[in-house]
């Protein structure tokens, strides 16, 4: 430490390249990176609201006719697409749910079946994912409505979904019924 000296004004400083990143500043850009891209998943994994393993799930936007809804709930529509998130683990059965319900809007499927089971003995409390579940479904705007199946269908195990009409299908109903005017 004998030689060392302060640095004067004129004297030049040599740059080996960048310093090496600490494990802490790598992971702060990758989260940062990670966001940056957006995950287009809307569905919430926050804390829900625990639902009994026996529950009903029933759910109906303003604007849905009462007919449609009894329909859907007694499971007289055709059954376009039917999804089984049984034992799937959380962040799976989120993405598939997700994915396969914004997927049926785009092709114009009307009515699903999502089988999700009972989850008596899931963790970290009872019928986890049909609690979940019934927080998604909420969440999605393409959801006009959902109940618990009938027992042909898989009954507390299961629930219908009623989809909206997608643009083209708006579209095709505008068009034929202007022609019958």
């Amino acid at each position: 430490m004998q030689d060392v000296r302060p640095m004067a004004a004129n004297d030049k400083v040599i740059s080996h390249g960048p310093a090496s990143q600490t494990l802490a500043q790598q992971l702060k850009r990758q989260a940062l990176e990670k966001a940056a891209t957006r995950d287009p998943n809307i569905l919430s994994t926050e804390k829900v609201e625990p639902l009994d393993p026996l529950d009903f799930l029933e759910f109906k936007k303003d604007g849905v006719q009462q007919g449609v809804y009894k329909k859907l709930r007694l499971g007289k529509y055709q059954i376009d697409e039917v999804l089984n998130i049984k034992m799937m683990k959380f962040e799976q059965a989120r993405q598939q749910v997700f994915d396969t319900l914004t997927q049926a809007h785009h092709r114009g499927l009307r009515t699903l079946l999502i089988q999700h089971g009972l989850g008596l003995n899931s963790k970290p409390f009872p019928a986890f994912l049909k609690s979940y579940l019934n927080q998604w479904l909420r969440q999605l705007p393409h959801v006009l409505a959902f109940h618990t199946a009938q027992k042909s269908h898989g009954g507390l195990a299961a629930t219908y979904v009623l989809l909206q009409k997608n643009q083209r299908q708006k579209q095709t109903n505008r068009e034929r019924h202007q022609k019958a005017k």
